[in-house]
């Protein structure tokens, strides 16, 4: 049976294709018990770059099987958020390759384990793959219905590990080679056309790739090849086809490259190669190299936008309808920066703007306010954190009007099609009912969360400091729903005995608790937050439009208080006191990140520091620490950047101790790369944000005062 294409997607048949790290392979696992012997890179499966179908990678299986020993190695599926939870297909594959003779008996076993913890009976494989020859990659299908459960009934879509275990003890040492390990249905053997219409741009050290989006609905990935004479060509890497372009880090300036690339079917029938292009790397000073950056990590939001909506997905690769309202709020304060540098044209902005509020006018609203996730496809609610999350994201909702009116004072000319645009962003503002997210049971507070069925049940008040000030500073300046400026003290900088605890609880001290701090770290005061200061996206999201230049409460100017949130997270990362490999000078930034564990909110205190290092939070702390922000750039991408980045910038975050690195770029972590770099660089999206009539008012309702030599 073969799926149709709308039900298709690559990675609801991948196992194992490549990995992102050299040495071994992170979603691995083994273990050896003697005389037995499996050979492992800290307890990991080795990657080789010797053998391989889909380049430049495949997992190196080394055993010796001795009597009455054991041995036994696992490949993990990679979970990352968005990816469906389920394979499709009906039978495991993969090819292997031998680098001498094995006999069939001396093969190992193989065993699936499922997600729920239910496993398969280990399945001899000398009855279904026969003696395999020496330097031959073979390709294996063993349908499901082969594997002998434990349990009555199974279901094979929940896979979640491949178990390759020993078999009988020769004791003689072999090594497989295994590569393209997925779950599929039967292939048809249908020839691939190459992709047409192959360009390549060179930067400093990478050149870009780019291919016209191949229909064929029998494509198992791209291959693309490289040349450094335009006549000798190998094979560098895979790309899968519901991508456009392709990223080679070729590590040197001035090389002269040349490029060709090919259709892999279903059935592992390569296409004649494409026409072959050239391109030449050359180096860019540092204000190119900014620009390279900011141009990479807004396509996140242009290249990969849902199709309907228009609006950024959650993650890429992940769910492929899942938008994320806050994080398509960023992509949009991006957008006057992608025309003003040339990355798209002020009409084609325009033109997104319009299928973005025309997707915003028809989705489902809560007196105003949108959901923190919706399908793409039909505007409605997807409660991604449990049935009570089925209702208004009050903070996401302002990280996307924020955008919002940054966009309307772009757009500023009288022409129709700009009037209008700023008209329907206007009306949109001003049906944000904020006041109606106060708990009418404790009405000091704005609410995080509302629910048509179940009200303010999540309970979470919205208490500084975090990412969540510009949910009221907005609030304040609404000119249609707005809430007292007095909810800025009793709420956000609130000195309750709920606000204390709620801080206490989530940074485990007293530091901070009643807002301000007032504590050293690392030599330096920090006037405003909880602890050393908590991951480095609060001093993002919120600043995105509002500029904290020459602006000061009662308690700090936001700007210097970011500025040493910012330096106390770099000189955390110099300090380095769990002793992370590569953390330094050079090497920096704590944030909210997916890492190898999943999702967390990392932060310069050991408890919240795991040895992930984040790109966005050094890259977006630039209007803040300029200096150090741009060492760690030039580390990212001149050191790390043969791993580190991609198609869409640099990959959502890594971290060497664990020899990991993302397979996703994130939406909530690329805009705002783009934007804060712009604000360091011309201060165009703060300008634009702060122009908006509403802001200065209610900048001073709340008590904020300038400050001598502020910019106006």
């Amino acid at each position: 049976m073969v799926l149709p294409p709308e039900h298709d997607s690559y990675y609801r048949h991948l196992i194992f294709d490549n990995s992102l790290t050299e040495g071994a392979y992170h979603f691995s696992s083994g273990r050896a018990i003697a005389p037995s012997a499996l050979e492992l890179v800290d307890g990991k499966l080795p990657v080789s770059r010797e053998q391989f179908v889909s380049p430049p990678h495949s997992l190196k299986l080394s055993w010796r099987s001795g009597s009455g020993g054991d041995w036994r190695a696992a490949v993990h599926l990679e979970r990352w958020r968005g990816r469906a939870q389920r394979l499709e297909g009906d039978r495991l594959t993969f090819w292997c390759y031998a680098e001498t003779p094995i006999h069939a008996e001396h093969l190992p076993m193989l065993q699936l384990v499922l997600d729920t913890g239910l496993s398969t009976l280990p399945l001899r494989l000398d009855d279904r793959v026969g003696d395999l020859p020496a330097g031959q990659w073979v390709y294996i299908e063993i349908p499901f219905a082969d594997f002998a459960p434990i349990t009555t009934a199974i279901d094979f879509s929940r896979t979640a590990r491949i178990v390759v275990t020993q078999s009988l003890d020769d004791d003689l040492p072999h090594t497989l080679y295994l590569d393209e390990i997925k779950v599929r249905f039967a292939a048809t053997d249908t020839p691939a056309t190459p992709p047409a219409r192959l360009e390549a741009r060179a930067y400093d050290r990478h050149v870009d790739l780019r291919w016209d989006l191949p229909s064929d609905p029998t494509l198992e990935y791209v291959l693309v090849e490289r040349s450094e004479d335009g006549e000798t060509f190998a094979p560098i890497g895979i790309q899968n086809p519901a991508f456009d372009r392709y990223t080679d880090y070729v590590g040197r300036a001035g090389a002269r490259v040349y490029y060709r690339i090919s259709a892999v079917s279903r059935a592992y029938r390569v296409s004649p190669p494409s026409e072959t292009v050239a391109a030449q790397t050359a180096p860019l000073d540092d204000d190119a190299l900014l620009t390279m950056v900011q141009e990479a990590c807004f396509r996140y939001y242009w290249e990969r936008a849902h199709p309907d909506a228009g609006m950024a997905l959650e993650c890429v690769p992940g769910d492929e309808h899942l938008v994320a309202l806050g994080a398509s709020g960023f992509g949009i304060s991006a957008l006057p920066v992608a025309v003003e540098r040339g990355f798209v044209t002020r009409d084609a902005a325009l033109e997104r703007l319009d299928k973005i509020l025309r997707f915003l006018e028809r989705a489902e609203r809560y007196h105003g306010v949108w959901p923190h996730f919706l399908d793409g496809r039909d505007g409605s609610v997807v409660p991604y954190f449990g049935q009570y999350d089925n209702g208004g994201d009050l903070v996401e909702t302002a990280f996307l009007v924020q955008g919002l009116l940054t966009a309307r004072q772009y757009f500023d000319r009288d022409t129709p099609a700009e009037r209008t645009l700023r008209a329907r962003i206007t009306r949109l503002w001003e049906e944000v009912e904020w006041d109606w997210y106060r708990n009418p049971a404790d009405p000091d507070y704005l609410y995080w969360h509302w629910s048509p069925t179940d009200g303010f049940h999540i309970d979470h008040p919205l208490i500084g400091w975090n990412e969540t000030m510009i949910a009221y500073l907005l609030a304040i300046a609404s000119p249609t729903h707005p809430v007292p400026a007095s909810l800025y003290d009793t709420g956000w900088a609130s000195q309750s005995r709920r606000a204390q605890r709620y801080r206490q609880n989530w940074g485990r001290t007293t530091a901070g608790d009643h807002y301000a701090n007032g504590h050293s770290y690392f030599g330096l005061e920090l006037p405003v937050g909880v602890g050393p200061g908590g991951p480095l996206f609060f001093t993002h999201y919120s600043f995105l439009g509002f500029d904290p230049r020459g602006w000061r409460d009662r308690f700090t100017n936001y700007f210097e208080n970011n500025r040493r949130i910012s330096l106390i997270n770099y000189r955390y990362c110099i300090a380095n006191p769990r002793g992370y490999r590569g953390y330094g000078e050079d090497c920096w930034g704590l944030t909210a990140s997916d890492d190898h564990t999943g999702y967390m909110a990392h932060e310069p205190r050991p408890s919240q520091d795991n040895g992930t290092i984040t790109p966005t939070a050094a890259l977006s702390a630039f209007p803040y620490t300029p200096e150090e922000s741009m060492r760690a750039l030039k580390h990212f991408y001149y050191v790390r950047g043969e791993r580190l980045w991609g198609i869409y910038g640099f990959r959502d975050a890594f971290n060497l101790t664990e020899n990991y690195v993302s397979s996703i770029f994130m939406g909530l972590n690329q805009a705002p790369i783009v934007v804060m770099i712009e604000n360091y660089r011309t201060g165009l999206p703060w300008r634009l944000f702060m122009s908006n009539p509403e802001i200065a008012p209610a900048l001073e309702r709340i008590g904020f005062v300038p400050e001598p030599g502020r910019e106006e």
